[in-house]
């Protein structure tokens, strides 16, 4: 991606998102007030009148979804972003975004739960996210940024995809990341004026034939017709899986992980190979599509450790992946309990020397 100033400059996790959205050319942001994701409307309500947009609070995370599909089908790039209670609030309107194949990005900036939980990180919503939250045999794209750096290079990714697949986005962060600052360089301006036209946009009727976008299908077999051809689409996503692994060893101990727990990881893995351990990591960053394909081959003849903030969620994911050619192991810490690099060298050792 092409860079703009390249001086670094010192941002905050969830402003760094907010920033990065508008140089994507993000006009529309709508959200309601949940921790720890606070920074990102407060800082898109400063921003954008600056670059005349509009950010607007709405009287509920329902209302702000619902926003964002208005602003997506009048052909506008459109924001909102939460945190996981607001995100499951939000989960019918983004059925109707993919019913309606309407590009929006939705970032999650993920807390501890069930329930109202508390306000710490945590990657309990990697179900939610990657399996379709709301109703309907439905997908969404599903990055899942590490530094604060890669929260502004998939925020801008994520634009571009959602406009592709005409399909809502989803930035899967959490509370660590948004909340930590770190140098970065931010991307060039896009001028939401020299974005491709969007033939499907509601602009008004005059000058072209009536176009309707919908998601209500009543006749019989037609609805059946259009999940078929969702299907096809979802089908086409699977190209666009992003990975990456540390540690070339096709034997040992692999470890699993994203996000802020792969972040916390490379630390573990990186002590045990300094005491001569044969351990690597690999880092899902698109957690839909899944990196099937490419985990197999990382994983050779490896044990697989997964690590997780949560109960055990991407695990199922690993098991699919292997598909019984390496025995998996889980290690995590739910309900907004973060690891530290010392805890998980202790659970590598235990898991290498079994």
């Amino acid at each position: 991606m092409a860079m703009g100033d390249e001086k670094q400059v010192l941002m905050k996790g969830n402003e760094a998102i907010g920033e990065a959205a508008i140089r994507a050319g993000c006009r529309y942001y709508f959200g309601y007030p949940i921790t720890p994701q606070n920074e990102v409307p407060a800082y898109m309500s400063l921003r954008l009148p600056e670059v005349g947009g509009v950010f607007l609070q709405a009287e509920s995370e329902i209302a702000a979804i619902n926003m964002v599909i208005g602003a997506s089908a009048a052909g506008f790039r459109a924001m909102t972003s939460s945190s996981s209670p607001g995100i499951s609030l939000k989960q019918e309107g983004i059925s109707y975004l993919a019913g309606l194949e309407l590009p929006a990005v939705i970032v999650n900036i993920v807390r501890g739960g069930p329930g109202l939980g508390n306000i710490a990180a945590s990657q309990s919503d990697y179900f939610q996210a990657t399996r379709g939250g709301g109703h309907g045999d439905y997908r969404t794209l599903v990055l899942a940024p590490a530094s604060v750096q890669e929260s502004v290079d998939l925020t801008v990714q994520a634009f571009e995809l959602a406009d592709r697949y005409r399909n809502p986005v989803l930035i899967l962060a959490d509370g660590l990341l948004g909340q930590m600052m770190e140098p970065l360089v931010l991307p060039e301006f896009i001028d939401p004026a020299d974005l491709p036209e969007k033939s499907w946009a509601l602009t008004g009727a005059a000058g072209r034939e009536k176009m309707i976008l919908r998601s209500m299908y009543l006749d019989e077999g037609v609805l059946e017709k259009q999940n078929l051809i969702l299907a096809d689409k979802y089908r086409e996503m699977q190209k666009e899986t992003l990975s990456e692994s540390w540690g070339g060893d096709r034997d040992g101990l692999g470890v699993v992980a994203f996000g802020s727990a792969a972040r916390i990881a490379r630390s573990a893995v990186g002590c045990a190979r300094e005491k001569g351990m044969k351990v690597s990591l690999f880092r899902p960053i698109t957690l839909y599509p899944f990196p099937y394909d490419e985990l197999k081959e990382w994983a050779g003849s490896k044990k697989l450790l997964v690590m997780e903030m949560n109960l055990g969620q991407m695990v199922e994911d690993v098991r699919l992946a292997v598909d019984g050619g390496s025995p998996v192991y889980f290690y995590g810490r739910p309900g907004g309990s973060i690891f530290s690099p010392d805890e998980l060298l202790s659970a590598i050792e235990e898991r290498y020397h079994d």
